[in-house]
Formats: structure tokens, sequence, C-alpha cells
């Protein structure tokens, strides 16, 4: 895993083989961040890494200007993982320990990127988009991205605006 673009460009980031991820694949990482470069600008916006996994997309966020990255986990090996990275590295990000949905519902912040990775298998994985939108997580002209696998279709959702494939990765794109 590297990071592709930002002040780190080029860092690789090795994982132990003992966290149990599915990290976005560097190439379809590259490509997501090739169509949000078109997008946003990323310096000083506040970016939302849900199911955080390895941190993969909040050092990408974090390495191109983010003002700051929130990562939501609940696994404590991945917290300390991602918090020891962000470190070593210098990078902008607090590693919240939490369960996903619970923090959704719950936080005041809101943001102007939300990265959504949850294990494909999760239960309520249809429920993020509204649950994001129910609770004003994300501000009213921001972008949510969900990653998932070919299993669900978010076309008739009130906010989807497109979908891209790459491999058996899908992104579904959100906004208002």
């Amino acid at each position: 895993m590297r990071i592709i673009s930002g002040t780190n460009k080029g860092r690789k980031i090795i994982p132990p083989k003992d966290l149990k991820a599915r990290p976005t694949t560097d190439f379809a990482k590259e490509s997501l961040f090739n169509i949000l470069n078109n997008k946003i600008d990323f310096e000083n916006i506040l970016a939302l890494d849900v199911f955080s996994g390895t941190g993969s997309i909040s050092y990408e966020f974090a390495s191109r200007g983010a003002k700051l990255v929130i990562a939501i986990e609940i696994n404590s090996r991945h917290v300390a993982f991602i918090r020891n990275e962000s470190k070593k590295l210098n990078l902008n990000i607090k590693v919240v320990h939490a369960n996903a949905f619970y923090y959704l519902k719950k936080t005041k912040l809101n943001f102007d990127i939300i990265f959504c990775d949850p294990p494909y298998d999760i239960a309520g994985i249809e429920q993020i988009p509204d649950i994001i939108y129910k609770n004003e997580v994300l501000l009213p002209n921001g972008i949510l991205i969900l990653e998932h696998s070919k299993k669900y279709n978010f076309s008739e959702h009130a906010y989807f605006n497109e979908v891209r494939q790459y491999g058996s990765v899908h992104f579904s794109f959100f906004s208002k």
C-alpha cells in the first residue's frame, strides 16, 4: 500500500499481516482520487474516513492537505496501527475507536467529504447514506463515497450521483 500524492507521495505503508482488513487497492484508490481532484480542493477540508481499516484513505486525504481527517475504526489493533503510522508520517489524523454506525448517528461534526469502506458483508450497509443525510454529517455541498461490492445498487437513492467500478471495487457517489 502506498500514498499516491501529496506531502507523503510514494511512501509505502506495510500493515502487519495479521490485520484483518481489505484495503482499497492502489489502482482503485488512484482512480478515485483522480476523480476527486477534479471535484474538490483538498486544502483545508474536513474529511471523515469511516471503517478505516488500515487507514489508507485517511493517509491520502491528510497527505493532500486536509485540515483534519477523522478515521473511525472499531478494531483496536487497526486503531493503534493508524495512530502509529499517522504519527510517523506527521499526518493530521484523529483516530476514533468506535462503532461506525454509532458514530455517524451521534457526531455533531459536519464534513466536506466522507469515505465509507465497510466490510462488504456487514449488516446495514444499505442504510449508511440515509444515516449520514438524516444526521446531517455531510455539509450541504459535500461528497459521500461508499465503497461496496457489486451486490449493492444505490442508484435509486435520492442523493445518488454515479457509480464507478474498478475490478471488484464499486464506488457510489452521493451529494445533494
